[in-house]
């Protein structure tokens, strides 16, 4: 790759993932090239590294015939997400992170759940004082964020919930911080099925 695209790629890199992040793509669906590179305006080549630097991260699927997917988890490894992420956030907080200089902006009530969700897991990664923990945190929090915003609907009442881990967080409690997540990843481990199912509802639904 030549010097002169990296840029590019790290570019593409960042907007795709954000994209990605926020649910504009739901897992399952298809990334197509050519149409991200309309959107953000640059070649395909930069593109279609910045889609396989992003698969290396477990955030894009790669396939060699078939192109490039949001993830579209089996209820196995979906379980093993949960699982990683509440035992990543845990190694987080047990290598030094507290609230300290970097307070966490509470939500408003009518900002989704999902988003503030990964900005609270992002915050806490980014206070470990060991930056392979901290990455490896992101890179979960990341993959789930997707599957976050899609099975919103089975979840009404996730502000609720989100607010006893903020409190916990803020409060820097974290023997209450670990309880929350505990049962916080324990409520989805139950629902599986159901997200799951609903997710291939969702990447068959027109977008």
């Amino acid at each position: 790759m030549m010097m002169g695209t990296l840029p590019k790629v790290w570019d593409a890199c960042d907007k795709i993932r954000h994209a990605i992040v926020r649910g504009r793509f739901v897992p399952g669906q298809r990334l197509e090239p050519a149409t991200l590179a309309d959107e953000l305006t640059t070649s395909l080549t930069p593109v279609r590294n910045a889609l396989y630097r992003l698969s290396g991260e477990r955030l894009v699927d790669a396939h060699s015939r078939d192109g490039f997917y949001v993830p579209l988890p089996t209820e196995a490894a979906l379980r093993e997400l949960y699982d990683c992420m509440e035992e990543r956030l845990m190694a987080c907080l047990a290598r030094g992170a507290l609230p300290g200089d970097r307070p966490y902006k509470r939500p408003a009530p009518h900002d989704g759940a999902a988003e503030a969700t990964w900005l609270l897991f992002d915050t806490i990664a980014l206070k470990t004082r060991v930056v392979e923990t901290r990455y490896i945190t992101q890179q979960a929090n990341d993959r789930l964020a997707p599957i976050r915003v899609a099975k919103r609907s089975l979840f009404p009442d996730a502000h609720a919930e989100l607010d006893e881990l903020i409190t916990a967080w803020e409060c820097a409690d974290i023997a209450r911080l670990a309880r929350a997540l505990h049962a916080y990843r324990a409520r989805r481990l139950n629902r599986v099925p159901d997200i799951v199912a609903l997710l291939n509802e969702t990447r068959h639904a027109p977008h």
